[in-house]
Protein backbone atom coordinates (compact mmCIF):
# COMPACT_ATOMS: atom_id res chain seq x y z
CA UNK A 1 0.00 0.00 0.00
CA UNK A 2 2.90 1.96 0.72
CA UNK A 3 3.51 4.47 -2.42
CA UNK A 4 6.55 5.02 -4.33
CA UNK A 5 7.83 8.04 -5.11
CA UNK A 6 7.15 8.90 -8.16
CA UNK A 7 3.14 8.82 -7.64
CA UNK A 8 0.56 11.93 -6.04
CA UNK A 9 -0.36 10.98 -2.09
CA UNK A 10 -3.63 10.08 -2.29
CA UNK A 11 -6.02 11.99 0.38
CA UNK A 12 -9.06 11.14 1.94
CA UNK A 13 -11.20 13.97 3.40
CA UNK A 14 -13.38 12.54 6.16
CA UNK A 15 -16.35 14.96 7.03
CA UNK A 16 -19.50 14.82 8.41
CA UNK A 17 -21.45 16.84 11.13
CA UNK A 18 -20.77 16.68 14.78
CA UNK A 19 -21.21 13.98 16.85
CA UNK A 20 -22.01 11.70 13.29
CA UNK A 21 -19.05 9.74 14.07
CA UNK A 22 -16.26 10.68 11.92
CA UNK A 23 -13.43 9.42 14.71
CA UNK A 24 -14.91 6.20 15.40
CA UNK A 25 -14.78 5.33 12.21
CA UNK A 26 -11.10 6.80 11.76
CA UNK A 27 -10.34 4.96 14.42
CA UNK A 28 -11.45 1.87 12.30
CA UNK A 29 -9.24 2.84 9.22
CA UNK A 30 -6.04 3.15 11.71
CA UNK A 31 -6.83 -0.26 13.79
CA UNK A 32 -7.36 -2.23 10.25
CA UNK A 33 -4.22 -4.26 9.10
CA UNK A 34 -4.03 -2.81 5.87
CA UNK A 35 -0.13 -2.64 6.39
CA UNK A 36 0.31 1.00 5.10
CA UNK A 37 1.45 4.09 7.42
CA UNK A 38 -1.24 6.95 7.42
CA UNK A 39 -0.95 10.72 8.16
CA UNK A 40 -3.77 11.92 9.95
CA UNK A 41 -4.70 15.59 10.02
CA UNK A 42 -6.89 16.59 12.45
CA UNK A 43 -9.48 19.76 12.66
CA UNK A 44 -11.74 20.30 15.66
CA UNK A 45 -13.63 23.90 15.75
CA UNK A 46 -12.22 26.28 18.87
CA UNK A 47 -9.15 26.35 20.48
CA UNK A 48 -8.99 23.30 21.67
CA UNK A 49 -10.48 19.49 21.54
CA UNK A 50 -10.27 16.14 22.62
CA UNK A 51 -10.55 14.00 19.52
CA UNK A 52 -6.66 13.21 18.98
CA UNK A 53 -6.83 12.20 22.65
CA UNK A 54 -9.42 9.53 21.49
CA UNK A 55 -7.59 7.72 18.15
CA UNK A 56 -5.46 5.01 18.40
CA UNK A 57 -2.29 5.34 18.84
CA UNK A 58 0.30 2.28 17.37
CA UNK A 59 3.45 4.28 16.15
CA UNK A 60 2.65 3.93 12.61
CA UNK A 61 0.96 7.09 12.23
CA UNK A 62 1.54 10.76 12.39
CA UNK A 63 -1.40 13.06 13.62
CA UNK A 64 -0.97 16.53 13.54
CA UNK A 65 -3.42 18.92 15.06
CA UNK A 66 -5.49 22.17 13.57
CA UNK A 67 -6.86 23.48 16.62
CA UNK A 68 -6.98 27.26 16.09
CA UNK A 69 -9.85 27.78 13.67
CA UNK A 70 -12.15 25.77 10.54
CA UNK A 71 -10.35 24.23 8.26
CA UNK A 72 -12.74 25.40 5.44
CA UNK A 73 -11.87 29.22 6.84
CA UNK A 74 -9.51 30.42 8.52
CA UNK A 75 -6.27 27.73 8.69
CA UNK A 76 -6.64 27.08 4.88
CA UNK A 77 -2.98 28.58 4.87
CA UNK A 78 -1.98 26.08 7.53
CA UNK A 79 -3.45 23.04 5.81
CA UNK A 80 -1.21 23.85 2.80
CA UNK A 81 1.76 24.79 4.79
CA UNK A 82 1.04 21.07 6.67
CA UNK A 83 0.97 19.67 3.29
CA UNK A 84 4.28 20.99 2.32
CA UNK A 85 6.25 19.67 5.15
CA UNK A 86 4.37 16.58 5.40
CA UNK A 87 5.65 15.88 1.78
CA UNK A 88 9.23 17.12 2.33
CA UNK A 89 9.85 15.33 5.04
CA UNK A 90 8.79 12.41 3.05
CA UNK A 91 10.70 12.82 0.36
CA UNK A 92 13.64 13.65 2.95
CA UNK A 93 13.32 10.22 4.92
CA UNK A 94 12.41 11.56 8.13
CA UNK A 95 8.81 10.21 7.79
CA UNK A 96 7.06 6.81 5.95
CA UNK A 97 3.72 7.32 5.39
CA UNK A 98 1.33 6.37 1.82
CA UNK A 99 -1.61 8.12 2.29
CA UNK A 100 -3.39 11.05 4.27
CA UNK A 101 -6.33 11.42 5.74
CA UNK A 102 -8.12 14.64 6.87
CA UNK A 103 -10.99 14.60 9.19
CA UNK A 104 -12.24 18.11 9.36
CA UNK A 105 -14.58 19.66 12.56
CA UNK A 106 -18.25 18.86 12.20
CA UNK A 107 -18.85 22.46 11.21
CA UNK A 108 -16.70 22.59 8.36
CA UNK A 109 -18.11 22.77 4.18
CA UNK A 110 -15.51 20.09 2.44
CA UNK A 111 -15.50 22.48 -0.46
CA UNK A 112 -13.13 24.85 0.06
CA UNK A 113 -11.10 22.11 2.12
CA UNK A 114 -10.92 20.11 -1.67
CA UNK A 115 -10.44 22.92 -3.35
CA UNK A 116 -7.07 23.29 -1.86
CA UNK A 117 -5.94 20.33 -3.98
CA UNK A 118 -6.66 21.88 -7.10
CA UNK A 119 -5.85 25.43 -7.12
CA UNK A 120 -2.46 25.25 -4.99
CA UNK A 121 0.34 24.51 -7.34
CA UNK A 122 2.61 22.43 -5.10
CA UNK A 123 0.10 20.90 -3.74
CA UNK A 124 -1.42 19.70 -6.70
CA UNK A 125 1.42 18.41 -7.22
CA UNK A 126 2.37 16.17 -4.70
CA UNK A 127 -1.27 15.18 -3.44
CA UNK A 128 -4.47 13.47 -5.00
CA UNK A 129 -7.71 13.72 -3.46
CA UNK A 130 -9.18 10.31 -3.64
CA UNK A 131 -12.56 10.62 -1.82
CA UNK A 132 -14.99 12.90 -0.09
CA UNK A 133 -16.24 10.23 3.09
CA UNK A 134 -19.42 11.83 4.75
CA UNK A 135 -20.84 10.38 8.14
CA UNK A 136 -24.31 10.88 8.89
CA UNK A 137 -26.01 10.30 11.80
CA UNK A 138 -29.46 8.69 11.50
CA UNK A 139 -30.92 10.05 14.37
CA UNK A 140 -30.08 13.72 14.52
CA UNK A 141 -29.43 14.06 10.35
CA UNK A 142 -32.91 15.31 9.46
CA UNK A 143 -33.31 18.36 11.69
CA UNK A 144 -29.62 18.87 11.09
CA UNK A 145 -30.09 19.29 7.36
CA UNK A 146 -32.62 21.79 8.17
CA UNK A 147 -30.64 23.76 9.95
CA UNK A 148 -27.35 23.67 9.01
CA UNK A 149 -26.32 24.74 5.34
CA UNK A 150 -22.32 23.03 6.33
CA UNK A 151 -24.32 19.26 6.61
CA UNK A 152 -25.97 20.05 3.89
CA UNK A 153 -22.72 21.07 1.72
CA UNK A 154 -21.15 17.72 3.32
CA UNK A 155 -23.63 15.34 1.87
CA UNK A 156 -23.62 17.01 -1.68
CA UNK A 157 -20.10 17.08 -1.48
CA UNK A 158 -19.82 13.45 -0.53
CA UNK A 159 -18.04 10.71 -2.95
CA UNK A 160 -19.41 7.82 -0.23
CA UNK A 161 -22.22 8.68 2.75
CA UNK A 162 -21.88 6.62 5.57
CA UNK A 163 -25.15 6.80 7.57
CA UNK A 164 -24.21 5.76 10.92
CA UNK A 165 -26.47 5.31 14.41
CA UNK A 166 -29.44 3.34 12.73
CA UNK A 167 -29.40 1.06 15.47
CA UNK A 168 -30.91 4.57 17.63
CA UNK A 169 -33.84 4.72 14.83
CA UNK A 170 -36.93 2.73 13.32
CA UNK A 171 -36.45 0.95 10.00
CA UNK A 172 -38.70 3.36 9.09
CA UNK A 173 -36.73 6.14 9.75
CA UNK A 174 -33.82 5.34 8.49
CA UNK A 175 -35.59 4.89 5.10
CA UNK A 176 -36.32 8.40 5.16
CA UNK A 177 -33.36 10.10 5.92
CA UNK A 178 -31.81 7.41 3.21
CA UNK A 179 -34.09 8.87 0.87
CA UNK A 180 -33.65 12.31 1.48
CA UNK A 181 -29.64 11.86 1.35
CA UNK A 182 -30.22 10.00 -2.15
CA UNK A 183 -32.46 12.98 -3.25
CA UNK A 184 -29.23 15.43 -2.45
CA UNK A 185 -26.52 14.09 -3.83
CA UNK A 186 -27.29 11.08 -6.27
CA UNK A 187 -24.01 9.83 -7.19
CA UNK A 188 -22.60 8.96 -3.90
CA UNK A 189 -23.54 5.62 -2.77
CA UNK A 190 -25.20 4.97 1.32
CA UNK A 191 -24.39 2.59 3.25
CA UNK A 192 -24.49 1.63 6.81
CA UNK A 193 -21.89 1.68 9.27
CA UNK A 194 -22.36 0.29 12.86
CA UNK A 195 -19.66 2.02 15.46
CA UNK A 196 -17.18 2.63 12.37
CA UNK A 197 -17.48 -1.25 10.97
CA UNK A 198 -17.17 -0.81 7.16
CA UNK A 199 -14.58 -2.51 4.75
CA UNK A 200 -11.28 -1.01 4.38
CA UNK A 201 -11.94 -0.95 0.43
CA UNK A 202 -15.04 1.34 0.82
CA UNK A 203 -12.70 3.74 2.27
CA UNK A 204 -9.53 4.00 0.75
CA UNK A 205 -8.14 3.81 -2.81
CA UNK A 206 -11.37 4.26 -4.48
CA UNK A 207 -10.79 7.39 -6.75
CA UNK A 208 -14.55 8.71 -5.83
CA UNK A 209 -13.69 12.50 -6.30
CA UNK A 210 -14.82 13.53 -9.71
CA UNK A 211 -13.83 16.89 -10.36
CA UNK A 212 -16.48 16.71 -13.64
CA UNK A 213 -19.51 16.07 -11.18
CA UNK A 214 -18.89 18.53 -8.68
CA UNK A 215 -18.20 21.37 -11.45
CA UNK A 216 -21.90 20.45 -12.36
CA UNK A 217 -23.22 21.11 -9.16
CA UNK A 218 -21.07 24.14 -7.83
CA UNK A 219 -19.63 25.88 -11.28
CA UNK A 220 -17.60 27.81 -9.20
CA UNK A 221 -15.90 25.25 -7.62
CA UNK A 222 -12.72 26.31 -8.91
CA UNK A 223 -13.23 30.43 -7.72
CA UNK A 224 -12.36 31.51 -4.39
CA UNK A 225 -15.03 29.79 -2.14
CA UNK A 226 -15.53 31.97 1.29
CA UNK A 227 -17.18 30.41 4.35
CA UNK A 228 -18.63 31.50 7.32
CA UNK A 229 -19.76 30.03 10.68
CA UNK A 230 -23.54 30.73 12.31
CA UNK A 231 -22.36 33.37 15.10
CA UNK A 232 -24.34 31.60 17.45
CA UNK A 233 -22.69 28.52 17.48
CA UNK A 234 -19.49 28.69 19.83
CA UNK A 235 -17.15 26.34 21.55
CA UNK A 236 -15.65 26.47 25.24
CA UNK A 237 -13.45 24.26 27.17
CA UNK A 238 -13.40 23.14 30.92
CA UNK A 239 -10.65 22.00 31.92
CA UNK A 240 -9.97 20.45 36.28
CA UNK A 241 -6.92 18.74 37.44
CA UNK A 242 -8.81 17.83 40.44
CA UNK A 243 -10.38 14.27 39.75
CA UNK A 244 -14.30 13.79 39.62
CA UNK A 245 -16.98 12.08 41.02
CA UNK A 246 -18.11 10.04 38.01
CA UNK A 247 -22.05 10.01 39.63
CA UNK A 248 -21.68 13.67 40.28
CA UNK A 249 -20.98 14.20 36.66
CA UNK A 250 -23.60 11.99 35.26
CA UNK A 251 -26.41 13.63 37.00
CA UNK A 252 -24.74 17.30 36.21
CA UNK A 253 -24.93 16.15 32.54
CA UNK A 254 -29.00 14.66 32.98
CA UNK A 255 -29.74 17.98 34.35
CA UNK A 256 -28.55 20.26 31.74
CA UNK A 257 -29.37 18.09 28.84
CA UNK A 258 -32.91 18.06 29.61
CA UNK A 259 -32.69 21.94 29.70
CA UNK A 260 -29.98 22.83 26.84
CA UNK A 261 -29.82 19.42 25.19
CA UNK A 262 -31.68 21.32 22.01
CA UNK A 263 -28.82 23.58 21.98
CA UNK A 264 -26.01 21.35 23.01
CA UNK A 265 -24.69 20.45 19.22
CA UNK A 266 -21.69 18.32 20.45
CA UNK A 267 -19.72 17.98 23.85
CA UNK A 268 -17.00 15.26 24.35
CA UNK A 269 -14.50 14.59 27.41
CA UNK A 270 -11.72 12.71 28.39
CA UNK A 271 -12.16 12.48 32.36
CA UNK A 272 -9.62 11.78 35.34
CA UNK A 273 -12.30 10.33 37.60
CA UNK A 274 -11.59 9.48 41.30
CA UNK A 275 -9.97 6.12 42.31
CA UNK A 276 -10.30 4.94 38.46
CA UNK A 277 -6.83 4.06 36.76
CA UNK A 278 -8.33 4.62 33.29
CA UNK A 279 -9.27 7.07 31.33
CA UNK A 280 -13.05 7.88 31.11
CA UNK A 281 -14.64 9.17 28.27
CA UNK A 282 -18.02 10.80 27.92
CA UNK A 283 -19.92 11.56 24.76
CA UNK A 284 -22.93 13.59 23.67
CA UNK A 285 -25.00 15.08 20.61
CA UNK A 286 -28.18 16.99 21.71
CA UNK A 287 -30.00 14.49 24.36
CA UNK A 288 -28.04 11.53 23.92
CA UNK A 289 -24.87 11.01 25.84
CA UNK A 290 -22.84 7.58 26.72
CA UNK A 291 -19.69 7.35 28.68
CA UNK A 292 -16.70 4.48 28.41
CA UNK A 293 -13.69 4.00 30.39
CA UNK A 294 -10.79 4.32 27.98
CA UNK A 295 -7.13 3.47 28.09
CA UNK A 296 -4.83 3.52 31.23
CA UNK A 297 -3.15 7.19 32.54
CA UNK A 298 -0.23 6.34 30.83
CA UNK A 299 3.00 6.90 33.26
CA UNK A 300 4.11 10.59 33.32
CA UNK A 301 0.62 11.65 31.89
CA UNK A 302 -1.40 14.17 33.13
CA UNK A 303 -4.44 13.60 34.97
CA UNK A 304 -6.46 16.19 33.87
CA UNK A 305 -10.07 16.26 32.76
CA UNK A 306 -10.46 18.45 29.56
CA UNK A 307 -14.27 18.70 28.52
CA UNK A 308 -15.32 20.31 24.91
CA UNK A 309 -18.67 21.66 24.37
CA UNK A 310 -20.05 23.48 21.41
CA UNK A 311 -23.82 24.92 20.73
CA UNK A 312 -25.91 27.82 20.97
CA UNK A 313 -25.32 30.43 23.19
CA UNK A 314 -24.71 28.29 25.85
CA UNK A 315 -24.23 29.11 29.27
CA UNK A 316 -20.48 29.02 30.05
CA UNK A 317 -20.26 29.92 33.37
CA UNK A 318 -22.87 27.82 34.70
CA UNK A 319 -21.96 24.68 32.94
CA UNK A 320 -18.17 25.56 34.40
CA UNK A 321 -19.43 26.08 37.99
CA UNK A 322 -21.63 22.53 37.52
CA UNK A 323 -18.37 20.63 36.33
CA UNK A 324 -16.86 22.58 39.82
CA UNK A 325 -19.28 21.22 41.51
CA UNK A 326 -18.49 17.30 40.28
CA UNK A 327 -14.85 17.53 41.97
CA UNK A 328 -14.75 14.21 44.48
CA UNK A 329 -14.70 14.95 48.00
CA UNK A 330 -11.48 16.43 49.94
CA UNK A 331 -9.81 16.69 46.07
CA UNK A 332 -7.69 19.59 46.01
CA UNK A 333 -7.39 20.97 42.64
CA UNK A 334 -7.49 24.37 40.30
CA UNK A 335 -10.28 24.50 36.96
CA UNK A 336 -9.27 26.73 34.23
CA UNK A 337 -11.99 27.57 31.89
CA UNK A 338 -11.30 28.71 28.05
Amino acid sequence: MLLSSGRRIPVTILTGFLGSGKTTLLNRILTERHGGRIAVIENEFGEAGVDHELLVRDGDEQIIEMNNGCICCTVRGDLVRILGSLAQRREAGELEFGRVIIETTGLADPAPVAQTFFVDDDVRERYELDAILTVVDAKHAAGQLDEHHEAQEQVGFADRILLSKTDLVSEDEAHSITTRLRQINARAPVQRVNFGQAAISDLLDIHGFKLDAILEIEPDFLEDVTHEHDDDVVSFVYRNSAPLDLRRVEDFLDSIVQIYGASMLRYKGVLNIAGLERRAVIQGVHMIFGADVDRPWRDGEVRETKFVFIGRQLPHGLFSLGLDGCVAAEQPGTARHA
